[in-house]
């Protein structure tokens, strides 16, 4: 999965691709005009711009967030949103969050997350779902709602809570609950219960695995790094990297888009806890995580499991400025690409990228710098080989010519269900940290 974000504000610019499965995204923010001169504008189309964005700090599965409901995190990321935008919650005309594993109970966590933070019944709120990309699915949506006029203001975020996924019985045992909820006497319970085997108990686990495929992501950047010729000391290098950056980025104060969340019976959580530098001395000593014992992935160069929401505020641009807000970012344009679900899963950034820029009539001299989302380090290193490959581009892509993007980001905090929205009010905030 990829997203792509331009951003440029004056003389700024800053570009965002999150990568993660088999579908792909690319949606672009720029503000007035690029190092070109081009605006990006539409004609008839309404400019929709990004006020501001923020999200929860993003926690390691199974620590402060263990014990709530996604709907709990999102609606901490609506609460943080109001309180630093201000924005009257009756002008918030459409709310859509992205989830990637529902809770059964909130299926739709939008809604719940909604009259959890204070809004109107009468607001109306949907959920989308588009695995890693599923807050970009969700920010398009909202795009596409002011962009045709139906919205003004529009409200787009994420959430996932891997801390509590649900854990089905196996379909023996759920098939013979239902059939004992519909049986009307006891001699038709009891043939039922005769039935019962001790295997029926054993219970379904969710896995972050293609259903096509029924292959994990971590097996399939495993195979795609070999594919590429990633090695294991440059995965753990460019992993190290981004924690690194992330670390600094976190001591200097940079994640300005994070809001501290006050977790019921507990302390206020001010900062994401997965960011840990390590040593390439010590990340030598795992073993591979997915394919054993000859793969090159492990704990130390992927992402970990993660839990966390986002939010951002977007308006029509004549809105926004009656209103006396100032925009962060213009968003522009969007692409979504799909590839094969067992060789290319991980190689989104590689499609998405060039596309986008095609179809907004941008070179990769309009960018300043890239983000990447970082799944596996593996698999970022192996779609810039790929957009480096004039063979590649020939063979696979039908272009002429490589990608050839060099230049990347290294945040290296993983997530799902939010990423999109955590990476565009990111890049929104920080463009004063390029100097180009």
């Amino acid at each position: 999965l990829s997203c792509l974000h331009f951003t440029s504000l004056l003389s700024l610019s800053f570009a965002s691709v999150a990568s993660c499965q088999m579908n792909a995204s690319s949606w672009m923010s720029l503000s007035a005009q690029t190092k070109s001169k081009k605006t990006l504008a539409k004609p008839n189309i309404r400019n929709v711009v990004v006020v501001d964005g923020v999200r929860t700090p993003f926690l390691l599965s199974g620590t402060s967030y263990k014990d709530l409901m996604p709907h709990d995190v999102a609606r901490a990321a609506l609460l943080g949103l109001l309180h630093r935008t201000s924005v009257p919650k009756e002008v918030v005309d459409y709310i859509v969050f992205g989830t990637v594993i529902q809770e059964v109970k909130t299926s739709n966590v939008a809604r719940e997350a909604a009259l959890g933070a204070g809004f109107s019944d009468k607001t109306p709120a949907h959920t989308v779902t588009m695995a890693c990309i599923s807050a970009n699915q969700a920010m398009t949506t909202g795009v596409g709602l002011i962009a045709s006029g139906q919205c003004d203001v529009v409200v787009a975020g994420g959430v996932e809570l891997m801390s509590d996924v649900p854990i089905r019985h196996s379909r023996k045992m759920r098939k013979m609950l239902l059939d004992l909820n519909k049986a009307k006497t006891l001699g038709q319970r009891l043939s039922l219960l005769s039935k019962f085997r001790l295997n029926f108990l054993s219970p379904e686990l969710p896995a972050v695995a293609e259903f096509s495929t029924s292959e994990t992501m971590g097996h399939s950047a495993d195979r795609l790094a070999a594919a590429f010729a990633v090695s294991r000391t440059e995965q753990d290098e460019y992993a190290l990297r981004s924690h690194s950056l992330a670390k600094k980025a976190q001591d200097e104060g940079l994640l300005s888009d994070v809001v501290p969340f006050k977790v019921p019976g507990k302390d206020t959580v001010t900062k994401d806890n997965g960011i840990r530098p390590s040593s390439l001395e010590q990340m030598a000593k795992l073993k591979p995580a997915f394919i054993k014992p000859y793969g090159t992935v492990t704990a130390a160069n992927s992402s970990f499991l993660t839990d966390g929401a986002s939010a951002m505020l977007i308006m029509a641009e004549e809105k926004a400025l009656a209103m006396g807000y100032k925009p962060k970012a213009y968003l522009r344009d969007f692409v979504y690409v799909s590839q094969d679900p067992k060789d290319q899963l991980l190689l989104g950034p590689t499609y998405a990228t060039p596309k986008v820029l095609e179809k907004a009539g941008l070179t990769l001299n309009d960018v300043d710098a890239f983000e990447f989302h970082e799944a596996f380090s593996g698999q970022i290193l192996a779609n810039f080989k790929a957009m480096d490959s004039d063979w590649f581009a020939q063979n696979y892509m039908g272009r002429k010519t490589k990608v050839n993007i060099r230049e990347d980001s290294g945040m290296g905090v993983p997530w799902v269900g939010s990423t999109g929205s955590r990476l565009g009010p990111n890049n929104s905030i920080q463009p004063e940290t390029f100097k180009k």
